[in-house]
């Protein structure tokens, strides 16, 4: 699917604005700035830094996502008259009334954000996002940035740890939109999991906005509405070719059914007339689409004889159908069924069609069942997830924040371009070369230094928003997507494994653990960094 054209972009921005206006964080954000405001210190320069203490999931690594709603927040960041008035009303009564005339007048035009980029893979304890300008108004934006980041880089780092399940012989649809939490929820969920690794959604709104390929053909409710063939309206179809006179469909697939039946030695009086008049239904309306679920009633004594006799009625009238979904019981003996059958009817009735039908799988698919699936034969193509998600959170609380002052974030990697190391530095420090001895710090070690030597070092952030403006292209959900699969593929596979991953490595510059030492000793109160608020 074409990437979003420039009126969806349009609405993409608009709706960052609608879902995250600045009045979307925590009140206390409000009574800390006034606080700046009345001690004259709200125009001081400050530093905000974002990181996470540990992996979702108990995995080795994590994905950074959430920047492009972060940098649309931030271009757009401004409070009405209608946002002051309220903040009026729920504030103090004693609130000096000039603090919200400051307020009116606030914006992002001296906010500077270095970040990592979309779709990065990242670990623990690593800063993501620096962002820089005065400190009343990065105090207003810190709620707001940990909420469009926390969730998106959950679920894209669940859907990665699915698709690294899966493999990539298969595709995978996400059909979370009437499980999420709510319809913002659904939507980035429905994004995020796409550029998690996912091929496909259900959520036609995603779709729509983000370029993200869409899927879906029918539900049970369908199925079992159905109860006769009486019900089965037109009854005709004209060929694929264009032929004008159309063809009795319903006799065309009884026929079809009573040579399937004998074939497979199946017996007529089990198959349930509504199901088949669903499929005829459905078929002649997307004679090009039909994918039905077939375990509505019984997949061998109705569901699976039903399709076969429709999809041969479609074949014969030159159109292609597109295959079958399984919703429950045991998938893999299901699958291997269901592929034996349509390669008989392929071998019998001379219909190579029948050779390239897809099987999809759902029925709440978790990763730990699509790992097991992987280890069993089974004939499944697309796989569906849909279950929900918990959260990770991401922290800047003061007793969390154990790394003092102005960082850089350096990735060192192997001589086979891996990485294996994240180092952090003070950010006046030269950078690490490629092929010099460093001595740095492991954080969560026993203190002692270690060295170290890499091939290749990459800087991790960039500057990304500056003076108000977005100062690097902005990506489509596509090409992030394309980043997070490149950068998963330089990750090493004991840091990939999806069962007790070989922990990596975070560590401090010789000059960065000096600093942090001497703060923790108490012996450094004329600092001049600022500490991760």
């Amino acid at each position: 699917m074409a990437a979003p054209s420039t009126d969806t972009c349009g609405l993409m921005d608009r709706s960052v604005r609608e879902r995250v206006p600045p009045l979307l964080t925590d009140l206390y954000q409000f009574t800390m700035a006034y606080a700046y405001w009345r001690a004259g210190r709200h125009q001081d320069p400050a530093v905000f830094e974002m990181f996470f203490r540990d992996n979702p999931f108990d995995g080795g690594f994590s994905l950074f996502a959430g920047l492009h709603d972060c940098l649309l927040f931030l271009r757009s960041f401004r409070l009405t008259d209608q946002d002051v008035e309220f903040l009026r009303s729920v504030l103090p009564p004693n609130t000096d009334p000039a603090f919200f005339h400051f307020l009116r007048g606030l914006n992002c035009s001296a906010v500077t954000i270095r970040s990592v980029p979309e779709g990065s893979v990242v670990f623990a304890r690593v800063p993501l996002m620096e962002v820089e300008g005065p400190l009343a108004v990065v105090q207003l934006l810190e709620t707001s940035l940990l909420c469009l980041v926390n969730y998106a880089s959950l679920v894209c780092s669940n859907a990665a740890r699915f698709r690294l399940a899966a493999g990539h012989q298969r595709r995978l649809l996400e059909m979370g939109l009437r499980r999420a939490q709510g319809p913002d929820g659904g939507l980035t969920a429905s994004r995020y999991t796409h550029i998690g690794g996912f091929d496909l959604t259900s959520n036609v709104q995603a779709g729509f906005l983000f370029g993200i390929p869409v899927a879906g053909t029918m539900a049970h409710s369908y199925v079992t509405s159905f109860s006769s063939l009486e019900e089965v309206w037109p009854q005709t179809l004209v060929t694929a070719n264009g032929d004008p006179d159309p063809v009795d469909v319903i006799s065309l697939t009884k026929g079809w059914l009573r040579r399937v039946c004998e074939l497979l030695g199946a017996e007529p009086g089990k198959i349930h007339e509504g199901e088949l008049a669903a499929f005829l239904s459905y078929a002649i309306a997307y004679p090009q689409n039909f994918l039905p679920v077939i375990d509505s009633y019984s997949v061998g004594c109705s569901g699976l004889l039903n399709f076969c006799a429709v999809a041969m009625a479609l074949c014969e009238l030159g159109y292609k159908p597109v295959g079958v979904r399984l919703d429950s019981g045991d998938l893999c003996r299901q699958s291997i069924e269901v592929r034996r059958i349509f390669r008989l009817c392929s071998e019998q009735f001379s219909v190579s069609t029948f050779d390239s039908l897809i099987i999809v799988g759902t029925n709440n698919i978790s990763e730990e069942s699509m790992t097991e699936l992987n280890k069993k034969e089974n004939e499944i193509d697309v796989l569906v997830e849909v279950r929900g998600r918990p959260r990770m959170k991401i922290s800047e609380d003061p007793k969390k924040s154990t790394v003092a002052g102005r960082k850089a974030v350096y990735r060192l990697l192997d001589a086979d371009g891996h990485p294996f190391l994240d180092l952090l530095c003070l950010r006046v420090e030269p950078p690490p070369e490629a092929g010099c001895r460093i001595t740095c710090y492991p954080l969560g070690g026993d203190n002692s230094p270690v060295s170290v030597t890499p091939s290749q070092v990459t800087c991790l952030r960039k500057e990304v928003f500056l003076k108000g403006e977005v100062t690097e292209p902005l990506c489509s959900a596509a090409e992030t997507r394309a980043k997070v699969q490149s950068s998963l593929q330089t990750l090493h596979p004991r840091h990939k494994r999806l069962q007790e991953p070989d922990s990596y490595t975070v560590a401090l510059s010789e000059k960065l653990h000096n600093l942090v030492t001497e703060l923790q000793k108490g012996n450094n109160s004329d600092s001049n960094f600022l500490l991760a608020n």
